[in-house]
């Protein structure tokens, strides 16, 4: 199995596509000093590079995956990312409320790789 074959490419793209997007999205959290005009254009200029890694992620998942399963993988993404970053980055906790929530949201994404019912 391949890093760079449809199965496995989409994955890593979207990991990359959303590590920008969170950073374009939440990044100016801790520059709340800057005017809104300011961080919105930096965040502009930063999403503008996850769309280089999103757009080729679906493009290239869609040989494989549905649309359905590419959104829901690109959902469960972002979750684990802003997890890490909402930790890591802005220093905030995660509770046992989020964890009962992700698991919630792995739970849908299950029946939605699992095919149909019946």
């Amino acid at each position: 199995m391949s890093l760079t074959g449809p199965t496995i490419a989409p994955i890593l793209l979207l990991i990359c596509s959303n590590i920008f997007m969170t950073f374009a999205w939440y990044g100016h959290l801790k520059f709340e000093n800057r005017a809104l005009w300011v961080v919105v254009l930096a965040s502009w200029g930063i999403a503008f590079f996850e769309y280089w890694f999103a757009v080729p992620a679906n493009r290239i998942g869609h040989q494989v995956y549905s649309a359905a399963e590419l959104k829901t993988m690109q959902e469960v993404i972002t979750l684990v990312v802003f997890a890490a970053f909402s930790v890591l980055y802005l220093g905030e906790k995660l509770t046992l409320n989020h964890g009962v929530g992700f698991l919630l949201i792995a739970g849908g994404a299950w029946f939605i790789f699992k095919g149909p019912i019946g």
